[in-house]
């Protein structure tokens, strides 16, 4: 039964899971929220599986009619968000009842907010994922983003709206970013191929968000990073967070929807615990690299997710 209606799609609105891994190999990326942690978050909020499909909100939300009682949260960026013009708080589960409109406004911080609801948004898996990726029109409603008049439907909640409703988010467990977030990354793999001063800059930083950034990759602007031997490579694999180094000297952090492989020095990767921290930084605003070990990285990812068991109550 559709049990939503898109009144206004917002600026890039799109369906998204936790992604379709295993599939670069064949060009085709895993896609899903840029913004993991607040993803997962919104489901648990409204009583899904981590796995249900949402929608991942870029700059400018949309506005949606419930068609069917349902609970909804909202969480990432700082959208207001209004239920009948009535503002809601975010980061917590809100009922809806039939013929309720919902908006999300422009983000004030932040690029993404991501929109749970009970049940998960019905549309067909493709390769086993229900996930949007916009180049190759795969997944998602149609293989595009939200457009208006869009009718979309929910599955069963696993849970009782009434034991949803109300559900929130420990404050000390919400994202707040600074204005210049630092980024941790590991060096490598192709450390090797830039200079020690070019090393420096790039923890250094700081580095600008450009416009041409998008969920393939985020483009950055700052001190020049130098190589020893040049900037092309054998290609080889790329992973998510992967900073490549082109010509310029710039570097360029690939997301959920990258390329498979790449011909570009990659001078560090970011860790995964950290990827939403790039996604969120708007165009204008700067962030910095840190180098940290392997160690501190696994330590710092099972504190992460220790914190995220935690972070949902009642």
């Amino acid at each position: 039964m559709t049990s939503l209606r898109v009144l206004e799609p917002g600026l890039l609105t799109t369906v998204q899971d936790l992604g379709r891994p295993g599939y670069l190999r064949y060009g085709i990326p895993p896609s899903g929220p840029v913004d993991r942690w607040a993803f997962i978050l919104a489901n648990r909020l409204v009583g899904n599986p981590d796995t249900a499909a949402g929608l991942e909100c870029a700059l400018i939300g949309p506005r949606l009619e419930a068609g069917a009682e349902c609970v909804i949260s909202v969480t990432g960026a700082e959208m207001p968000v209004t239920v009948n013009n009535q503002e809601v708080p975010r980061w917590t589960a809100v009922f809806l009842k039939v013929g309720d409109v919902l908006r999300l406004g422009p983000a004030l911080r932040g690029v993404r907010a991501y929109l749970a609801l009970s049940g998960g948004i019905e549309v067909p898996p493709v390769l086993g994922s229900r996930s949007t990726y916009l180049r190759g029109q795969v997944g998602g409603l149609e293989g595009r983003q939200l457009g208006k008049g869009d009718l979309l439907s929910l599955g069963l909640p696993a849970v009782s709206l009434d034991a949803a409703e109300g559900r929130r988010v420990r404050r000390e467990c919400i994202a707040s970013d600074s204005e210049e977030p630092e980024v941790r990354v590991i060096l490598g793999p192709q450390a090797d191929r830039f200079t020690p001063e070019g090393i420096a800059a790039f923890l250094e930083g700081p580095y600008e968000m450009l416009p041409q950034s998008d969920r393939m990759g985020a483009r950055l602007r700052g001190p020049r990073i130098t190589h020893t031997r040049g900037h092309d490579i054998i290609s080889d694999g790329v992973p998510l967070g992967g900073i490549q180094v082109v010509g310029d000297g710039q570097p360029i952090v690939l997301l959920v929807d990258r390329q498979s492989t790449g011909g570009y020095t990659k001078i560090a990767t970011v860790c995964s615990f950290d990827i939403r921290k790039v996604g969120q930084v708007r165009p204008g605003q700067r962030l910095r690299f840190r180098s940290v070990s392997v160690d501190e990285a696994h330590a710092t990812l099972r504190a992460e997710r220790a914190r995220l068991d935690s972070a949902v109550v009642k």
